[in-house]
């Protein structure tokens, strides 16, 4: 990038924006002169107010920190006041008005985890697997008004694997996205990188998850299920209704056979080894599905820890034989 190092102004909030945030500050051409992200927020059973992990790695690396609720005209001109020449956000949780994106001679680029043009929007990863894509990967765009609809520097993918949940691919996809921008990045400052435009007929749109959106609808195909309970991993975790309380779903299989049974149907599975993937697991809890059937591995309670199915039967065998809604 030269001899003179790029002023950087990172916008980030939650764990998918360190590996890019720690990129940036090891990456001997760049300083990192601010960070934006989202105010502290109560979390947790304990109710305290804790900072963003972005917000944590700033302060421990000596990076001054804006956290306000919403970036206006007052926040715009204390940053243009530090003399950026270009701004990276990863998963910020802030709209980026114009007058801010004015303020940075390189523009504002993006560490998008997604092969956009699909899935634009907040639940990208999560849509990903919902649809059954074989592919993800981060995608590294410049930021215009319309969300993540700006032009294109590159891309990195990566498969979707079976074992795949939202958790486990946001945090590759990250890593990808951290590599690919420090890769493009010295292009793009000296001008030799054209970004290109979205084919808008391609895009499609992740809207942001909901606890509504966690509950399983057993007439539908196991296939599908079987994507929503990784998709809802780690939030909002897939439920289903169990007697009076919910019952929720942490990890689950597929099964092709659909038994003779209602959907909803919790059967006694017949102990067969499941897939290499998952070496030592058998079906034990075969719940019937309007297609396939979906066998249960990792479940919970409220209250109560999650636990493998096996030992939940031990303290519950009226699972099996009951339905649920």
């Amino acid at each position: 990038m030269g001899e003179a190092s790029v002023r950087v102004v990172f916008f980030g909030s939650p764990e998918y924006a360190l590996p890019t945030l720690r990129a940036l500050l090891a990456a001997a051409d760049c300083e990192v002169v601010a960070v934006v992200t989202q105010p502290d927020r109560r979390r947790g059973r304990s109710g305290r107010a804790l900072p963003t992990p972005v917000k944590a790695l700033a302060l421990q690396s000596g990076v001054p920190v804006l956290e306000p609720q919403r970036l206006g005209r007052d926040e715009t001109a204390q940053l243009a006041a530090l003399r950026p020449d270009l701004g990276v956000v990863a998963a910020s949780g802030h709209i980026l008005p114009s007058h801010l994106l004015a303020a940075f001679p390189r523009h504002v680029l993006n560490v998008h985890a997604s092969l956009l043009p699909r899935h634009r929007g907040a639940s990208a990863v999560a849509s990903a697997i919902l649809a059954g894509d074989a592919e993800s990967g981060a995608t590294i765009m410049r930021v215009v008004r319309e969300i993540d609809a700006g032009p294109l520097l590159g891309q990195a993918r990566t498969p979707i694997e079976p074992l795949d949940t939202t958790a486990t691919l946001t945090a590759r996809i990250a890593e990808l996205g951290a590599a690919l921008l420090l890769q493009l990045l010295p292009r793009w400052v000296a001008g030799e990188i054209e970004a290109t435009p979205q084919d808008e007929s391609q895009a499609t749109y992740a809207p942001k998850l909901s606890r509504a959106d966690s509950l399983l609808d057993w007439s539908r195909p196991a296939v599908e299920l079987w994507r929503r309970v990784r998709a809802f991993q780690p939030w909002p975790a897939a439920t289903a209704s169990y007697g009076d309380e919910p019952l929720t779903v942490h990890a689950a299989w597929p099964l092709a056979a659909t038994p003779g049974a209602p959907p909803g149907s919790v059967l006694a599975g017949d102990g067969a080894p499941l897939t290499p993937l998952l070496p030592g697991r058998a079906a034990r809890a075969v719940v019937a599905c309007g297609e396939g059937a979906l066998t249960l591995l990792r479940v919970q309670r409220p209250g109560r820890r999650a636990v493998e199915i096996e030992q939940y039967l031990n303290g519950d065998p009226a699972l099996i034989g009951a339905r649920l809604g």
